[in-house]
């Protein structure tokens, strides 16, 4: 069981291999996955340190910022040395000092719809930390394409989101999981939702929202837990309260909505494989 592992990983990853439901196979599968982070920011941060941390053997890294000093109130990962740096370079650079058997393939890009499908389909599984809704149409749109599975948080202020995308898969019920165009049909207009440097956002924030993004990350890649399928997950900071919303499939969502019979067949026998 051990054999994939070196000694000091195997110390390293102790924790993990006591517990009953990641043991040494979940160890390996978290070893062999592959997963793509959008976003060396606030969400980013803590999902790449966790993601790290937990033995994720490939770290992919979208992002073409570069570090500011305003950002180092909540982006953690990078530090004051790091201004002026490009947030990829710098997060590889903290990675590495974190856990030197993770590798970490860098994109100093802004993912858009003509590198999305490429950038996606090269990963298990990708992480949304971006803080755009054009980005996040973008992202799930390629997942969808792809036939990845898709974790996407969000936050501003007090506030937090958090959902797992598998519209590439069949609920229970028959249907096809319901698709980020399924939870919002359209964007918002610009002038609704005031950006993060407008309206200002507590620090820690981004470490809850960011923290569950890897935690529910890490259930996947292992197989572990109810995850947030069809549920919006809010969080309130002023309150520390959380509450779930569910959501379904939209039959007129331009993705999956006009699924034939026989394209439901195809993703019932695919679902089974």
């Amino acid at each position: 069981m051990f054999g994939q592992f070196s000694e000091d990983e195997i110390e390293r990853y102790a924790r993990h291999i006591v517990l009953t439901d990641v043991g040494g196979p979940g160890q390996q599968k978290l070893k062999a996955a592959r997963v793509l982070v959008v976003g060396a920011g606030g969400l980013g941060a803590p999902v790449i340190q966790y993601l790290a941390a937990a033995g994720v053997g490939t770290v992919g890294i979208v992002d073409n910022d570069v570090v500011s000093l305003s950002n180092l109130q909540r982006q953690i990962i990078h530090d004051t040395l790091a201004v002026g740096r490009l947030k990829v370079e710098s997060a590889q650079e903290s990675v590495q000092r974190l856990n030197p058997h993770v590798k970490v393939e860098t994109y100093a890009v802004r993912l858009n719809a003509g590198n999305a499908r490429t950038l996606v389909g090269a990963y298990d599984l990708t992480v949304d930390c971006s803080d755009n809704f054009a980005t996040r149409y973008v992202i799930s749109d390629a997942c969808f394409y792809a036939g990845k599975s898709l974790v996407v948080g969000a936050g501003g202020q007090f506030e937090g989101s958090l959902t797992i995308l598998k519209p590439h898969q069949l609920a229970p019920s028959g249907l096809p999981n319901p698709t980020y165009r399924c939870l919002f049909p359209e964007p918002p207009p610009d002038d609704l939702l005031p950006t993060c440097a407008q309206a200002g956002i507590l620090g820690a924030l981004t470490g809850i929202v960011g923290s569950l993004q890897a935690l529910e990350a890490i259930k996947e890649i292992v197989g572990i837990g109810d995850g947030l399928v069809g549920k919006l997950l809010l969080f309130d900071g002023r309150s520390v309260r959380f509450e779930t919303i569910e959501y379904g499939w939209d039959p007129a969502n331009p993705l999956s909505g006009t699924v034939t019979a026989a394209g439901l067949e195809g993703m019932k026998r695919e679902t089974a494989l």
